[in-house]
């Protein structure tokens, strides 16, 4: 029996997007979903009861980060993942290779893994596909991501080539040094650019391999959302249908919905909390931007339309407030409010599949939103 497995309920009429669950260790997660970034094995300002209260499925954490600190020898030895952060549900965790090539100024590649300098204290360090897994496994998520590189945007076509090909190799050798492959599901990351026969010929290397799922890497780097969709479009039907699709690094709401309707499953971004955290907030009207001097003495809630914590309890003068003295409590309030506004958004999402109406909503949501299709890819 697979550790992690795909459930399919239903395909939107109207859109083509899917519904479905999928089972792991820890639980099974409606999809389409989005992940809340645990970065260093804690969402920032938030607590894992009240990840729950906003339902929060699953959530992702950071191999590299917490390879550096505090190890993952010291997370294992505290009972893995799931016991050191007090989190009884899935938990994704990435490979590490994102930040390996965007952290790290000083960094080799070779065909044997990456060296590279910490940014924290300088340390030489190095990581491959092998201590990917090793790190994994420790780690003890439920699902782990395949060690891979992801190039920039833009990159010359040889360059991508090269990087594509090696992230296959790179990829065979986690699937054979993965030592818990009954309780820890490995997923396979796509590459290959903004060029459709690169991403034609990743998906096919990786799933002649058998992954139990697979992610699209290497977009929602600096390239305009278009080219993205254009990507999507061409990529996911290559990828088995009875396994999850997961499109990394993506997590603003016209993308969540427009990559809902190309058939992804699963997503993930700091963007909710990292603006947050600067006053920036998710509303049913759009962005709003609370520390702004209007809203001084603006009395009602964030979002009207909303029924989270924050929405019930406070005002946005008082946000304003506690964000211009820089008080956590403020951070903490737009951070709950900017995740339920997604969490949210995913279980609209999904009620709008199962009632084949997917490209309605969408429409109703861009119009209150103040989006435009001026962007889009179809």
């Amino acid at each position: 029996m697979a550790a992690v497995t795909y459930e399919h309920i239903k395909t939107c009429k109207q859109s083509g997007a899917r519904l479905g669950r999928v089972h792991t260790p820890h639980g099974i997660i409606e999809t389409p979903t989005f992940m809340p970034v645990g970065t260093q094995a804690t969402v920032k300002t938030m607590s894992p009861e009240e990840l729950k209260e906003m339902d929060a499925h699953i959530i992702l954490s950071n191999t590299y980060h917490l390879f550096l600190r505090p190890g993952h020898d010291l997370i294992k030895e505290a009972g893995g993942l799931h016991k050191f952060m007090n989190w009884d549900r899935p938990i994704l965790t990435d490979s590490g290779g994102f930040q390996v090539f965007s952290l790290s100024d000083m960094r080799k590649i070779t065909e044997e893994g990456v060296s590279f300098k910490s940014h924290l204290n300088g340390d030489k360090l190095f990581i491959s596909p092998e201590v990917a897994m090793e790190i994994q496994n420790a780690l003890g998520s439920d699902i782990m991501m395949a060690f891979d590189e992801c190039p920039p945007f833009p990159a010359e076509k040889e360059y991508v080539r090269k990087s594509t090909e090696r992230t296959s190799r790179w990829a065979e050798r986690c699937l054979e040094s993965h030592a818990r492959p009954d309780d820890q599901a490995l997923f396979a990351i796509v590459q290959g650019g903004m060029h459709e026969d690169l991403r034609k010929q990743s998906a096919l290397d990786l799933t002649s391999m058998d992954f139990p799922g697979y992610a699209i890497g290497g977009l929602s780097v600096g390239e305009p959302k278009h080219l993205m969709y254009e990507v999507l479009e061409h990529t996911v039907p290559l990828l088995p249908a009875n396994k999850p699709r997961y499109l990394m690094g993506v997590g603003s709401p016209d993308a969540l919905i427009d990559g809902a309707i190309r058939g992804i499953d699963m997503f993930d971004c700091v963007l909710p909390t990292r603006i947050a955290r600067n006053g920036t907030t998710m509303t049913s009207s759009g962005r709003l931007v609370v520390r702004n001097a209007q809203y001084a003495r603006d009395f009602g809630p964030l979002d009207p339309k909303c029924d989270c914590y924050t929405c019930r309890n406070y005002s946005r003068a008082y946000l304003r407030h506690l964000i211009k003295a820089d008080e956590t409590f403020g951070l903490r309030l737009t951070t709950y409010h900017n995740l339920h506004f997604l969490l949210n958004l995913m279980r609209n999402v999904r009620q709008a599949i199962r009632e084949d109406r997917l490209l309605d909503f969408r429409e109703e949501f861009f119009t209150e939103y103040g989006l435009h299709d001026n962007d889009k890819g179809f």
